[in-house]
């Protein structure tokens, strides 16, 4: 495992221990060898973990799609952007470039992304490992909410456990050194 798909939120007016912990997982993708695959945005917490990234020499592949390159939102300074067609073509992309999955907090989006790609695993169609970094508490909530699918019987708790809760981007360096080995 080479690659890491990061999901996260791209408004910039969160708080800064989001930020904070976007930055943190930058540093550890390109400290670790790792290739971030992301939404190829230059704002918010995309913006801040690419950038990271990038400031500790990591190779950064960025896809995004052409509606909003062309609004400007795109970071130019990636090692490689791609820009596809649609929000589908830019989804599809990142999920078989990557070798795992790490959620950040963020938006709708964010979960639309997280929810497919857990989807994906419960059907089998991979067998990626998928991370939530639970930053500030950001997700308990879901995380509840997921518990309570499992206990009504709507997803089962095989499920469930292809899903990784972390609290600080300090627990994800298990899943970093697992994919340089």
């Amino acid at each position: 495992m080479k690659k890491i798909c990061v999901y996260c939120g791209s408004s910039n007016q969160v708080d800064a221990i989001y930020k904070a912990e976007a930055q943190k997982v930058g540093h550890l993708l390109a400290d670790n060898g790792i290739t971030l695959i992301y939404g190829g945005g230059n704002v918010g917490l995309m913006g801040e973990l690419a950038r990271a990234a990038l400031s500790h020499q990591g190779q950064v592949i960025g896809i995004i799609p052409q509606a909003l390159m062309d609004i400007e939102l795109g970071l130019m300074e990636v090692t490689e952007l791609i820009v596809v067609e649609s929000m589908h073509e830019r989804k599809s992309r990142m999920a078989e470039l990557a070798d795992g999955f790490i959620v950040l907090p963020g938006g709708i989006g964010t979960l639309e992304e997280f929810f497919e790609i857990f989807t994906w695993a419960q059907l089998g169609l991979h067998e990626k490992p998928i991370r939530v970094l639970n930053t500030n508490n950001y997700y308990e909530d879901l995380l509840k909410f997921l518990d309570k699918m499992s206990r009504e019987k709507f997803l089962g708790q095989e499920h469930l456990a292809k899903i990784d809760i972390c609290l600080s981007s300090e627990k994800l360096l298990p899943l970093l050194t697992f994919a340089n080995e």
